[in-house]
């Protein structure tokens, strides 16, 4: 499956090019199934790490290394596309979809096979159940539905009966597949019984901030080429410290990790993109790279290479030996869905507050405002570690008092 999803996305970026002879559909519809291949390669990804490594410092390694790629794959994905644009913009399709075959033919060579495979159903009842059909269904559809409504949205308006529709539809199947999940799936799909109050609270948080993270990316690039000019290629020349920044995150995530525990290097990475928000929300259309720009791509950059492998550890630990690989991927699944959802908050606002307007000062404004949600949705994710962490506290402070005064009325 890890495979199979580059090579379909190698596929699908090769027709991307070739649809400069055809017209945007076409552009437009491989696009979208380009990305069911990076939703195919990522969560297996990340559960084939789950399962390989047992918890400890090997397993917070791979995570690390993982979360550093992010900022990698970042400015080397945009520099590159920039430079192949400058020639012609379906060459960068074409060789990208080369570079893909390629990581797909070294890896079916190089990567391990999983030596723990599951029983072959027996017939269509033993499938489903292995499968947990029902809950995929109920799911996915949830899923798509939820996407599409806070996506179209920004283009049609609220006021579309249909999207309401979708909405509340989509919101009721993702109830009904949690009892699903909870009560009847023999085998399911997420074994939310693994998963403890503590790691489910993180998970949501780290929701939230990287529903931030989306429309900071998104909107930072917008701000420094429509508000300010900048060519594509000097827009990645301004993002890329982080890769510097994820170098070093990954150099002391582990030692952070230990020190402080995953609760707090969360908070701290929630506090990150609120502030690495902030500083791009306020900046004005003409001012030096160094005063904010700059620090924001540092803040934002370590907080997204800390947060993403505390929170896969978490899962991933908490669970038992055979769903480790699930839990690892269920970060990978929240982390694109997140952004999803994140960018259709953003933009919906953004078409509250920009009535289409084209002058610099309308965008600037829309820009901005969309910012703010990001701003608000990490506030949240912080909002919630920070009072999970104060009664963790609270806690142990209780307990602490409650045997000191029971080892005291002993010798009493």
């Amino acid at each position: 499956m890890f495979l199979a999803g580059f090579v379909w996305s190698a596929t699908w970026s090769a027709i991307s090019g070739t649809a400069v002879y055809s017209g945007y559909i076409l552009f437009i519809v491989s696009r979208v199934f380009h990305g069911l291949g990076a939703a195919l390669s990522l969560p297996n990804g990340l559960a084939l790490l789950g399962v390989t490594y047992p918890p400890g410092k090997q397993k917070a390694a791979a995570f690390t290394f993982t979360a550093t790629m992010g900022p990698v794959g970042i400015i080397f994905g945009s520099a590159s596309a920039s430079l192949f644009a400058l020639v012609w913009w379906p060459v960068t399709y074409w060789v990208f979809a080369g570079a893909l075959l390629v990581i797909a033919g070294v890896g079916y060579f190089t990567i391990p096979k999983v030596t723990r495979k599951n029983k072959t159903p027996k017939n269509i009842n033993a499938l489903i159940t292995e499968l947990d059909v029902p809950g995929a269904v109920t799911g996915i559809s949830a899923l798509v539905l939820i996407s599409f409504a806070w996506n179209q949205a920004p283009l049609v308006g609220w006021q579309e009966p249909y999207l309401w529709v979708a909405l509340i539809l989509g919101t009721l199947l993702a109830i009904l597949f949690l009892l699903i999940e909870i009560y009847y799936a023999p085998k399911p799909l997420i074994p939310f019984y693994t998963l403890s109050s503590d790691v489910s609270l993180i998970l949501i948080a780290d929701a939230c901030g990287w529903s931030c993270f989306g429309i900071w990316a998104f909107y930072t690039w917008q701000f420094v080429e429509n508000i300010r000019g900048a060519s594509p290629l000097l827009a990645a020349a301004y993002v890329s410290p982080c890769i510097v920044v994820g170098i070093l995150a990954t150099l002391s995530t582990g030692l952070i990790l230990q020190r402080l525990g995953t609760l707090i290097v969360v908070s701290i990475s929630l506090l990150g993109f609120t502030l690495g928000s902030a500083l791009v929300a306020t900046m004005p259309a003409i001012q030096s790279y160094w005063s904010q720009l700059f620090i924001s791509v540092l803040v934002v950059s370590w907080a997204m290479d800390t947060g993403f492998p505390a929170t896969a550890l978490a899962l991933s630990n908490a669970a038992e030996r055979k769903h480790q690989g699930t839990a690892a991927s269920l970060v990978s699944t929240v982390m694109n869905y997140s952004i999803s959802i994140g960018l259709g908050v953003a933009r919906t606002v953004q078409s509250r507050v920009d009535i289409g307007g084209k002058s610099i000062g309308n965008k600037l404004t829309g820009y901005r405002a969309a910012l703010y949600s990001a701003l608000g949705l990490a506030g949240l994710g912080a909002l919630i570690c920070t009072m999970y962490l104060l009664k963790t506290l609270w806690r142990k402070r209780g307990q602490y008092y409650n045997f000191h005064g029971s080892v005291e009325g002993n010798q009493i």
